[in-house]
């Protein structure tokens, strides 16, 4: 097995619970309250500035040129569908992203951070891979999405062929560039594939813990 792979085994109880969470049970049933929904989502929203400058610094930061065009390339695709679900969602949900973000947030918001101003890719590569790995592992449902396109393109911006190949993308080469790497930026990826797992579980819990 490869770098990711290593890393998905060793977080697995903590990858499990976040799949299984019951958020994404109720989002496939087309029964998550729309106050959860919308806490959630005006919380995720939060993200997509500094995802996008994540990505930037991905293609910055490249040392191919073919990952470095797939990956602006997807900088593109995020700037335009996803940001546009948000806008059309919390206008249904009545709501809006917040100006302060709940602790769970604010630590994913963080380690994006952390790993763009490093400016090395494997630490950039590394967070992307977690952030989008695990939902398309959640959206990989064997049944039917629910009808309602609020929680249905929710779903579907996180799987299909299109999706399912930049992770890959993102996989190869973060196996490409931890086979290569000295041990140092090997350990430090191996805290930030950590850290992100383990706050992606935490976010998911904030939609209702927020709600006590």
């Amino acid at each position: 097995m490869g770098f990711a792979d290593d890393m998905r085994v060793a977080t697995a109880a903590t990858w499990e619970a976040a799949v299984g969470h019951r958020f994404v049970d109720e989002l496939w049933a087309g029964t998550v309250d729309d106050a959860v929904l919308a806490r959630y989502l005006a919380q995720d929203a939060l993200f997509l500035d500094r995802f996008v400058a994540l990505l930037g610094e991905a293609v910055a930061s490249a040392d191919r040129t073919a990952p470095r065009l797939a990956i602006a390339r997807q900088l593109g695709l995020v700037a335009g569908d996803e940001n546009d679900y948000f806008d059309r969602a919390l206008a249904r949900l009545g709501a809006t992203a917040p100006t302060d973000p709940l602790p769970a947030t604010r630590g994913f918001l963080d380690l994006m951070d952390e790993a763009r101003r490093s400016t090395s890719y494997g630490d950039a590569l590394t967070v992307l891979l977690v952030a989008e790995w695990l939902y398309l592992d959640w959206a990989s449902h064997p049944g039917a999405a629910p009808d309602d396109w609020l929680h249905r393109e929710w779903i579907d911006l996180h799987r299909g062929p299109a999706f399912t190949a930049w992770v890959d993308l993102l996989r190869s080469e973060t196996d490409r560039v931890a086979g290569d790497a000295d041990r140092t930026t090997r350990e430090r990826m191996t805290e930030l594939f950590t850290r992100a797992v383990d706050l992606e579980l935490v976010f998911f819990d904030a939609a209702y813990a927020a709600a006590g």
